[in-house]
């Protein structure tokens, strides 16, 4: 079933994001609230993971944290590079090369929603978890946000309840999904210079796929993974949460 899971993944994430990188990187440029609050909330000199960074647009929002980014995608990392000094490598969030225990914070904004299957959703949780920094035995009582209260990650994942949205979902509606992708290429290209002036973009529509959590779902695969709970809430037709470890 594992197998299974791994090309299809293969075919509708990895390969697609490939292929579009340069035109979904036009498209992400400005920081969601939420995100940008709780990156500016973060201790100066806090170090942190920025798991699944696509083009790495949160890397530049506080200059007082090193983070260290990862994307499934080569081509994503490569533009996410140049947000010096940060480091971006190519990782898969299912297994993360970092050591555990070390770090102060990570993000994981839109990520887990690609994995097409409840236990593999739960382990990507699991291996964000076991890098943050475990709670301060001294300071658990009044160590939230951030005093001794270790490390803390933030999760977003795309909602089932957007009825509001031009998507249009909400409950009852299936929660497995791909979403298109349309890619418009010029055929006027280096590649292909000798083409009339007058031909049309050719389009080439990619099928994303998606998971949609329903209220509730990110917190129990949270608590599945062994996170504590520090916060939670819905924005922009995303759930997030911010967990921890266990004390």
């Amino acid at each position: 079933m594992d197998d299974e899971a791994v090309e299809y993944e293969k075919r509708h994430v990895h390969e697609v994001y490939q292929d579009i990188a340069g035109h979904f990187s036009s498209t992400r440029y400005k920081p969601w609230p939420v995100v940008d609050k709780f990156l500016r909330n973060l201790p100066a000199g806090s170090i942190g993971l920025d798991v699944g960074c696509g083009n790495g647009k949160y890397l530049a929002v506080n200059k007082d944290v090193f983070i260290i980014a990862s994307d499934r995608s080569n081509a994503l990392t490569e533009i996410a590079r140049q947000h010096q000094p940060h480091s971006a490598i190519v990782a898969d969030i299912l297994s993360l090369p970092h050591p555990g225990d070390l770090f102060d914070f990570a993000l994981s904004i839109a990520v887990i929603h690609h994995l097409s299957s409840g236990a593999r959703r739960v382990q990507a949780i699991r291996e964000i978890l076991q890098t943050l920094k475990p709670p301060s035995k001294s300071n658990r009582v009044n160590g939230e946000r951030w005093g001794g209260g270790g490390g803390q990650a933030l999760i977003f994942v795309w909602a089932l309840e957007q009825k509001d949205s031009r998507r249009g979902w909400d409950r009852g509606h299936e929660q497995d999904v791909l979403v298109p992708w349309v890619l418009k290429s010029d055929v006027r290209s280096k590649s292909n210079s000798e083409a009339p002036v007058s031909s049309p973009p050719i389009s080439t529509t990619y099928h994303r796929y998606y998971h949609l959590y329903r209220e509730g779902e990110l917190q129990e695969d949270a608590m599945a993974a062994g996170a504590r709970i520090v916060e939670s809430g819905y924005d922009r037709d995303n759930w997030w949460v911010i967990l921890a470890r266990q004390a």
